[in-house]
């Protein structure tokens, strides 16, 4: 087991990895909608939404992978009513075949996070 992390995405804010690559796949904590550079959670849906694929997306790029290596993930949404504008944003990022994935209500998230979302990737 090898713990990823790279200083393009918000580090982890409590005791787990940004991700761990095991066997050839990559588990992702979750990721919220955090700028890595001022450590400031954005303030609207689509902000946040953008930056946390921002993050995926650094993380993916530190384990040698892209957005084509997840086969999993999983979303966590303060608010149902924002599930339209994540496909919208979601399927800028994926192109078929998708991963599979769950979308949920929570709640609350970390620091009060909008959205949160965590990947399986397979080399």
């Amino acid at each position: 087991m090898q713990a990823i992390h790279t200083h393009k995405a918000p580090g982890a804010i409590g005791p787990y990895s940004q991700a761990v690559l095991s066997n050839n796949m990559l588990f992702m904590s979750g990721q919220l909608g955090i700028d890595p550079v001022s450590g400031t959670m954005a303030e609207s849906f689509v902000e946040q939404t953008n930056l946390v694929f921002a993050n995926i997306k650094a993380i993916l790029d530190a384990a040698g992978m892209s957005c084509t290596n997840i086969v999993k993930v999983s979303v966590f949404l303060k608010d149902m009513n924002d599930f339209a504008a994540l496909n919208e944003i979601y399927a800028k990022h994926f192109s078929t075949p998708y991963p599979a994935r769950e979308a949920v209500q929570v709640a609350r998230l970390p620091k009060d996070g909008l959205v949160e979302i965590s990947v399986i990737a397979a080399k």
